[in-house]
């Protein structure tokens, strides 16, 4: 049986179970999710199985994956029913991902998209890039332009698609506010970026990795990371990360300064 959860408290609490916690570095976007007051956040009785969704955003299925075929049919069966026919779509682990998605197109006649798949990492050990000169510096109001510039080179890189930089100019000003995104300086120039998207008790992840195509191969995406590891170990945390699968460089630059495999999970939309 599931049962409702209050996002916030609550929420969060569920995913201290260590059954969770197991998976805690794949799933770890479920934090961030169950922190936000418009979440809806379910689990199952015996906290085999959490299911946590946002406005706007694919919900996140997390499912233990000792459980047995019958029992997990069972469980993302009764699942559906709750979601409920308005659901944009799920990442989870990708037989999970995958079950949840034909049960949920035949309930609800929709067609299930099966987007890029991501490898997460964590890092246990640092391994900083040698010979890379530059310093990490955090951003200040004065880089709005810019990283508004590097936003829309990061959409075009990651996503296949063009934005204008000036719509971006919103994002990149909240971005700045937060305090958490980082270039790296060459000679007084920016040349890569990269952010330290949310913390929960354990981690810290990153995204907005960017390099512009002009500036790359030249180690300063694998110094900036590096560098934003350094300030995460320095929290206690434990530094973390989703990559695209589909851009074996971007792995190779993760692996070569200490990121380990940690799991995959699978992107899928309903598509009416």
């Amino acid at each position: 049986m599931w049962e409702k959860l209050q996002s916030g408290e609550q929420a969060i609490h569920a995913l201290t179970s260590p059954l969770f916690i197991a998976d805690e570095v794949k799933m770890n976007l479920l934090h961030k999710i169950c922190e936000m007051s418009q979440s809806v956040v379910y689990r199952y009785k015996d906290g085999s199985a959490i299911f946590a969704g946002s406005p706007g955003h694919n919900a996140w299925l997390w499912v233990d994956h000792r459980l047995g075929e019958e029992e997990r049919l069972s469980i993302l069966q009764g699942l559906v029913k709750l979601a409920g026919h308005m659901l944009r779509g799920i990442t989870a682990e990708p037989r999970h991902a995958k079950l949840f998605a034909e049960l949920y197109a035949a309930r609800f006649r929709v067609r299930p998209e099966y987007k890029m798949g991501m490898e997460a990492y964590y890092c246990p050990e640092i391994l900083y890039p040698s010979a890379v000169a530059g310093t990490l510096r955090p951003t200040q109001s004065a880089d709005v332009p810019l990283i508004a510039d590097f936003m829309a080179g990061f959409a075009e890189s990651a996503y296949g698609y063009k934005v204008h930089p000036a719509s971006q100019i919103p994002a990149a000003e909240n971005t700045v506010a937060s305090g958490n995104l980082f270039l790296w300086i060459v000679d007084g120039t920016p040349v890569s970026m990269a952010h330290i998207a949310h913390r929960s008790p354990r981690h810290a992840r990153i995204n907005y990795v960017y390099t512009p195509l002009a500036l790359r191969k030249r180690g300063y995406a694998s110094a900036t990371v590096a560098a934003c590891c350094g300030l995460i170990e320095q929290e206690h945390r434990i530094p973390m990360l989703y990559a695209d699968l589909t851009n074996p460089d971007s792995n190779k630059v993760y692996q070569n300064i200490g990121f380990v495999e940690s799991g995959k999970v699978a992107d899928v939309k309903f598509v009416p």
